[in-house]
């Protein structure tokens, strides 16, 4: 962060205001269940950090006031498939608040982001319900009996689009014979891209970490893409589909948990943007964002240790 003579709280509240194009393209594409998602995840994080904090006999409204709770709430609502069941994100918001904050002291103690570390645990622990994405506007009482399941709906579901293009190239498809194009994703990441671009402007966020990241997705995929233009795609893709740009300016940049050094942050951005590619080319996921801050949050340390300017005079 770069947030001046802001305090954590305003810090907090601007992060959230600048996800808000993104978060509303999403609603404009898919419909309630994003904002059911959020709310639930709000709750449940203000629900869960107030009784461990309680538990531990701390007080509770100083830390749930200053919005970093809500932010990881949010940020994980917005993750996770919008039809996804109810517990989905009840599990997941309660597991990225007390392990992957509280249980290290909380805010200004975590070595991962917390948000991540709840996505990464719902992905492997229910790789079901965490891919199968709607792929329709659906309207909000069909969206809270899907999400409760209170009664059976006819909602359309698939995989993303990077899951989708990812089968189709295993398969054996040329990449000039595949639909590559996601309006839906694009206008999402537009949206981030843009509350990004805010939070550079006010200074809230470091522009090297984004700014790496982002050459990280394009160095890596441009590199891919010029050895085999017919089985990976264009770099420029791979920047609008996905969570690449919630990745770049929402995510990574998570102060607690990424590099503090000017030279560490280049590099911090710059090695996830690159593991996002190979995450998503190479691994089993559709997505490489949650994996890729994780593995290089375990970095920063030695990445620090290592980009330290210098004291004057030695």
């Amino acid at each position: 962060m770069n947030s001046g003579e802001l305090n954590t709280s305003q810090v907090m509240r601007q992060v959230i205001y600048a996800l808000g194009l993104g978060v509303g393209a999403s609603f404009y594409f898919f419909g309630w269940g994003v904002l059911i998602q959020i709310v639930l995840g709000i709750v449940t994080a203000l629900v869960s950090e107030s009784v461990f904090l309680s538990f531990r006999g701390l007080p509770v409204k100083p830390t749930i006031a200053d919005g970093s709770a809500i932010l990881t709430a949010i940020l994980l609502a917005i993750s996770i498939p919008t039809m996804a069941p109810w517990w989905i994100i009840v599990v997941g918001v309660t597991f990225a608040i007390i392990f992957g904050k509280q249980i290290y002291g909380g805010l200004g103690n975590n070595p991962f982001n917390p948000a991540m570390l709840g996505y990464a645990f719902l992905l492997i622990s229910y790789p079901l319900q965490m891919t199968t994405w709607g792929s329709d506007y659906v309207n909000i009482e069909q969206s809270i009996n899907a999400i409760f399941n209170i009664s059976s709906v006819d909602i359309l579901t698939g995989a993303t689009k990077l899951d989708e293009v990812k089968m189709q190239i295993s398969l054996g498809t040329h990449i000039e014979n595949l639909d590559i194009y996601s309006l839906s994703q694009s206008w999402i990441n537009a949206g981030f891209l843009v509350g990004g671009l805010y939070l550079l402007i006010r200074k809230i966020i470091y522009w090297q970490i984004p700014t790496a990241f982002i050459l990280g997705i394009f160095a890596t995929a441009g590199l891919l893409f010029l050895i085999d233009d017919n089985i990976y795609l264009p770099p420029q893709l791979h920047l609008m589909l996905g969570a690449s740009m919630l990745g770049a300016f929402f995510i990574a940049t998570d102060p607690v948990s990424s590099s503090t050094t000017p030279k560490g942050r280049l590099i911090y951005g710059f090695l996830i943007g690159m593991l996002v590619v190979i995450i998503r080319v190479f691994g089993g996921y559709p997505d490489g964002v949650a994996f890729a801050v994780l593995l290089i949050n375990i970095a920063v340390p030695l990445i620090d240790s290592y980009t330290k300017p210098k004291v004057f005079g030695k």
